[in-house]
């Protein structure tokens, strides 16, 4: 009898005290936008009922997000900056990029249109025109793939926005939710990725003011940061999302994704 308490209040005391086992989980750095949208909000549950490993994703501008992984800061790269991304793998930083999914940027103005831009499908010139008019602008400025392409598109307008910094060109160093508040409440226009936009919901009496130039295409691609790099690197469970985001599932849980009726997101992973 004595024996058999003692048992079991050394169990009691014991049993508290073992660590329980560790869910499995990888790092993801990605952008804001597949945050801010709920895009990775309706995919990773999916993913961890198939696989049983949790995601966990440090969103941040693309810029950022690539400088992260490059730190060994993460087990899987997805963004929207192809370029870097491709240098990112040239450079031994990453394994194999695959294209994931597409959707396109989109600038969004404020009901009175001071720049005359609304309803254009040539972002290049609605740009010019901004500028010409020295209308509010205001951008990320957070070397984001969004401030990225939209530099591109400034530099093809022939327009020095460094110049125009701090007048009527106003860089907020922030996301992509934190630009679109600033915008709406100054009155300015503002470069977005639909997806966030779409599910953004302080637009105040801000629209979408020009849309439709293939330019304006918006690319995703996901890498497996290269454990022959950085040791630390969950391989195995990254490329299985990797793998999950490409396959048949993932892009089919991609294209199911909607806000308010409409698809986000369209997939285009080869192969899948």
């Amino acid at each position: 009898m004595f024996k058999r308490s003692f048992l079991s209040l050394f169990l009691a005391v014991l049993l508290p005290l073992a660590a329980p086992a560790e869910t499995r989980f990888i790092t993801v750095q990605s952008t804001t936008s597949t945050q801010n949208s709920g895009l990775l909000d309706a995919l990773l549950p999916q993913f961890f009922d198939e696989t049983g490993i949790d995601v966990r994703v440090v969103a941040v501008g693309t810029g950022q997000a690539i400088r992260n992984a490059m730190n060994g800061d993460g087990d899987v790269l997805l963004v929207h900056a192809k370029p870097s991304e491709e240098a990112f793998v040239a450079d031994g930083f990453g394994v194999a990029r695959f294209d994931v999914m597409y959707n396109d940027f989109v600038i969004v103005g404020p009901e009175n249109d001071p720049a005359g831009v609304a309803g254009s499908q040539d972002a290049v010139a609605a740009l010019s025109k901004i500028a010409d008019a020295q209308a509010p602008f205001a951008s990320r400025g957070d070397d984001s793939g969004t401030h990225k392409a939209e530099l591109r598109l400034w530099t093809e307008a022939g327009s020095d926005v460094a110049a125009a910094s701090g007048t009527w060109y106003r860089e907020t160093g922030s996301g992509m939710g934190a630009t679109l508040n600033t915008g709406t409440g100054m009155g300015a226009y503002v470069m977005t990725d639909r997806a966030t936009w779409t599910a953004f919901g302080n637009k105040g009496n801000h629209a979408v003011a020009v849309e439709g130039d293939p330019k304006m295409f918006n690319q995703y691609g996901v890498i497996l940061v290269n454990p022959a790099r950085h040791p630390n690197v969950k391989a195995e469970d990254g490329q299985a999302f990797v793998d999950w985001l490409i396959s048949p599932q993932g892009q089919a849980a991609i294209a199911a994704y909607t806000v308010d009726g409409q698809q986000l997101f369209f997939p285009n992973a080869q192969g899948s």
